[in-house]
């Protein structure tokens, strides 16, 4: 900096002479005392918590000659200030302003007194100020010098800088902070930004700086503090009261203060009213009453917001000086966070105490400013925060009406948003009653499969949007088509549910005609709507048997990328793709789907299972195929979690159908008769459910020494649904009855769509009657077969439920050889299964570690991460490897290749 040359400089008259010499001064430049307390360390109170990441990161300001520490009120910088300084070898002088200090002669008296009391600054060459207005160029200079001759630096730490706002202070400040060189290491503790070149010294790596993110108390440094305070909280509780003080130290400490009085102090720090703690007391006296009358009006209106930009805020406060306030705010650490692209927020306590204060100072102009907040956000295109303020408001006509007027009604079924959307429309009264509300009531009745209250709603819905005037319709609004395209979604919905397959296309023709209707910006916005209509298309065709009208559907919808929006359509139609795949016999393929299904979901954080869980049921089918009872029951189970009394009679017949075939497998036959037969109220039957149910019943009069009965459910079985037609068909022959089974396979007409499965049962079953006719060779030329097809899917069962009659022909010369490794014990190995299995990184971390046999906790320790983590990730990697335990994911990891 240029320091004036024509100043008149009295250099003598800042220093304080007498006879003996340099004196030390008593007063600073006003005559008032030196208050010594300014001097001092602050003390730490017994339920202080030194963090050592933090002291860490401190020491690096004996390297820099400049540090900042940057945080809000309470934040706790200036104790972990006081901490590392009283740790230091070197010279501590501690400065704590006050707000005289805007003064520069008193500010740079207190300065030099500091010096001086901590030993760095000797009597004489360095005087003080004599006027506290200013300070001579001499005596800064004398001081850099000074400074600059020191063997080693000194630390002068100024506490609460933010007190300082003469710019001339700054820089003066930085004129020493230069010229001290390495004899001099500044360290300041401020709420605001201070008046330095703060760019050049962080580019020129001279800069230590602790902002307000790195302060924040941690979930584990938040446990240690309330064990200081006698207090004990599990790390999922800290981290939901962390969450909520977003780690600021003092509403920690406040808050564990209050607890500790507290006849329940976990339920307390859970639930704590932060408008009636003394946390309110501490930010309305430390932040708010320091605002102008302004900015206080401006902080009550926008504390109903979530976040907020300039515009928003003067929308609310009807004025235009929102966005300099908010800057202000933000550099002064005033708990007003930035969020970047000019939105804001504030900390959720500060908000929660504002949102209280605003009912006191302005009663009922908190659903007014909802309201406003709703009609900004609509013309701004911020959709869900639109239908948030305009519920909170009351306004649900408004709400309803831009869900649906901006075809969003889909967004209650993507599984991303919907119970957060669900839970907006929770309080919809009577009172609301145009046909949007109607529709939203219709969707949510859906989405709980009450298809009964649904339809009626929906309904209503209809007869109000129909034109008023008989004759030809009147030309279709965007609006009304959007209305309309919903109600053709929810149609289908419906008829999905009721496994209506014509009700579904009919809705689907409907829709066709609308879609031209609709702005296209809408559709590109909401891609949901198609995907979702064409996945309960495909479920519907699936259920009346009508696979290639499914398929045609599903695969449209499956083959989607890139939205968020279609990623549980997605899943849910790859889900029924595998099932296809499984009802055909096509095992490995339905397994791929399946596992792809599952990954879809997984990668952007979906509970699992997600949507219906139809890719779990469908991978439980195939593992008791394999024979892999214990994966199935895992998967099983998993899907346990999945709502009670769903009427999606899709994955309803197929949780029947896996059910029923591993309890079979067991042994426990009545109990899988009862699993086959699920509540489902579908309009048709379905052909391969009801198929898989007489197989069923039949296998258990069988296994319970009744062929004639089993032989009699089968009579109506029809070579149309193969799969079902071949298991028949080993039934028959077991009952004693090889022509009538020969005739059923006869009657399959597969089209070329069977797979192993199919053909593997058929062979078997041909097999046996050649076998049992003498026929030897023929039987063991198609026993060779099977066990071909069989290993390339790893297919057990067959030949497990086939019977004695087998294994003599298994344990002859080459068909030994065939079953080897996979079927019965042996040297051969399988073929590696063909399967692709999505772990992500830290899942092969976990996995790896896993192997060598690491617990958890060692586990969570070598990859500095919580245990809670590393339980996160273990179930994540069970559930794609279809297992439960530890030692089966192992197993399973290196039979693919993944270890």
């Amino acid at each position: 900096m240029t320091w004036p040359t024509d100043r008149v400089v009295n250099a003598v008259a800042e220093i304080h002479e007498d006879a003996r010499g340099p004196a030390v001064a008593s007063a600073d430049p006003l005559g008032d005392p030196f208050l010594c307390t300014r001097f001092a360390l602050p003390a730490r109170p017994a339920t202080f918590l030194r963090r050592q990441r933090l002291v860490d990161h401190l020491d690096h300001a004996l390297g820099t000659p400049l540090t900042l520490l940057n945080g809000a009120a309470g934040a706790g910088k200036t104790l972990l200030a006081a901490d590392w300084a009283d740790g230091l070898r070197s010279p501590v002088a501690w400065l704590t302003v006050e707000a005289g200090d805007r003064r520069p002669g008193v500010f740079w008296a207190y300065v030099v007194k500091a010096l001086r009391a901590c030993g760095a600054l000797p009597p004489g060459p360095v005087g003080f100020p004599a006027d506290a207005s200013r300070v001579d160029d001499r005596l800064l200079a004398a001081l850099a010098a000074e400074l600059n001759d020191r063997g080693r630096p000194v630390v002068l730490v100024l506490d609460e800088y933010d007190r300082v706002t003469a710019p001339e202070i700054a820089e003066q400040l930085e004129f020493v902070l230069h010229h001290a060189g390495r004899g001099l290491r500044l360290v300041i503790v401020s709420r605001t930004e201070p008046l330095l070149p703060l760019h050049r010294y962080r580019a020129a790596g001279a800069l230590t700086e602790i902002r307000a993110a790195e302060l924040a108390f941690t979930s584990e440094e938040a446990v240690a503090l309330l064990e200081l305070h006698g207090l004990s909280l599990p790390v999922h509780a800290a981290r939901a009261l962390v969450e909520r003080t977003r780690g600021w130290a003092a509403g920690l400490r406040l808050s564990a203060l209050a607890a500790r009085e507290s006849a329940d102090p976990e339920v307390y720090l859970k639930e704590f009213e932060a408008d009636r703690s003394a946390i309110a007391d501490f930010l309305l006296a430390e932040v708010l009453r320091g605002q102008t009358e302004e900015t206080q009006d401006l902080l009550l209106r926008v504390s109903v917001l979530d976040r907020f930009s300039p515009e928003l805020a003067d929308a609310l406060t009807g004025r235009t000086d929102a966005e300099p306030l908010l800057v202000g705010l933000h550099r002064a650490n005033a708990f007003v966070e930035y969020l970047g692209h000019s939105w804001y927020r504030l900390h959720p306590l500060f908000g929660e105490i504002l949102r209280a204060h605003l009912r006191v100072r302005l009663p009922g102009l908190e659903p007014e400013l909802h309201r406003r907040a709703a009609r900004w956000l609509r013309h701004s295109g911020f959709l869900p925060e639109t239908l948030a303020h305009g519920t909170a408001a009351g306004d649900w006509d408004f709400a309803a009406g831009v869900l649906v007027d901006d075809l969003a009604i889909g967004r209650l079924f993507t599984g991303l948003r919907e119970g957060d959307l669900a839970q907006v429309f929770s309080d919809m009264g009577p009172e609301a009653r145009s046909p949007a509300t109607d529709l939203v009531r219709a969707a949510r009745d859906l989405a709980r499969c009450d298809v009964d209250r649904g339809l009626a709603r929906l309904r209503h819905a209809e007869e109000r949007l129909a034109p008023e005037e008989p004759g030809p319709a009147p030309d279709v609004t965007h609006d009304r088509a959007a209305a309309q395209l919903s109600c053709a979604l929810l149609e289908a919905l419906a008829a999905r549910l009721t496994g209506s397959s014509q009700r579904a296309e009919k809705a689907a023709e409907a829709a066709d005609g609308l879609w031209r209707e609709v702005p296209a910006r809408l559709l590109d916005e909401h891609p949901e709507m198609r995907a979702l209509l064409l996945t309960h298309v495909g479920s519907a065709c699936l259920w009346a048997g009508r696979y290639e009208e499914a398929r045609a559907a599903l695969t449209t919808v499956a083959g989607l990328r890139g939205s968020a929006s279609t990623l549980l359509p997605r899943e849910e139609s790859m889900g029924h793709l595998a099932l296809l795949d499984y009802l055909n016999g096509w095992l490995g393929r339905a397994e791929r789907k399946a596992l792809a299904a599952v990954s879809e979901t997984e990668r952007v954080g979906l509970p699992q299972p997600a949507g219906s869980g139809l890719g779990q049921l469908v991978l439980a089918a195939v593992a008791v195929d394999r024979h892999e009872l214990d994966r199935a029951q895992a998967l099983l189970d998993e899907t346990a979690r999945l709502p009670a009394g769903a009427r999606d009679p899709v994955p309803t017949a197929g949780r029947a159908l896996a059910t029923a075939r591993l309890l079979l497998v067991r042994g426990k036959a009545r109990a899988a008769v009862e699993a086959a037969d699920p509540v489902v109220s579908a309009a048709v039957a379905s052909p391969w459910a009801a198929g898989h149910e007489a197989l069923v019943a039949s296998a258990a009069h069988l296994a319970e020494g009744r062929p004639d009965e089993a032989a009699e459910l089968l009579q109506d079985m029809s070579g149309d649904q193969p799969a079902c037609a071949v298991e028949a068909a080993a039934i028959q022959i077991a009952a004693g009855r090889p022509e009538a089974a020969l005739n059923l396979l006869d009657s399959i007409r597969a089209h070329g769509r069977t797979g192993p499965a199919v053909t593997v049962r058929a062979a078997l079953v041909r097999a046996q009657a050649a076998e049992r006719a003498g026929d030897t060779a023929t039987a063991r030329g198609l026993m060779a077969q099977a066990l071909l097809d069989a290993r390339r899917e790893r297919l057990r069962r067959p030949f497990l439920d086939a019977g004695p009659w087998i294994r003599p022909l298994l344990a002859t010369a080459g068909l030994r050889e065939l079953a080897a490794g996979w079927l019965m014990p042996g040297p051969e190995t399988p073929p590696s299964p063909p399967l692709v299995v999505e772990l992500s990184g830290r899942e092969r971390d976990v996995l790896e570690r896993l192997a060598r046999m690491m617990s958890t906790e060692e586990i969570a320790a070598d990859l500095y991460v919580s245990v809670n983590t590393v339980k996160t990730h273990l179930k994540s990697v069970y559930r794609k490897l279809a297992v439960n335990r530890r030692n089966d994911a192992v197993r399973r990891a290196r039979d693919l290749g993944l270890l």
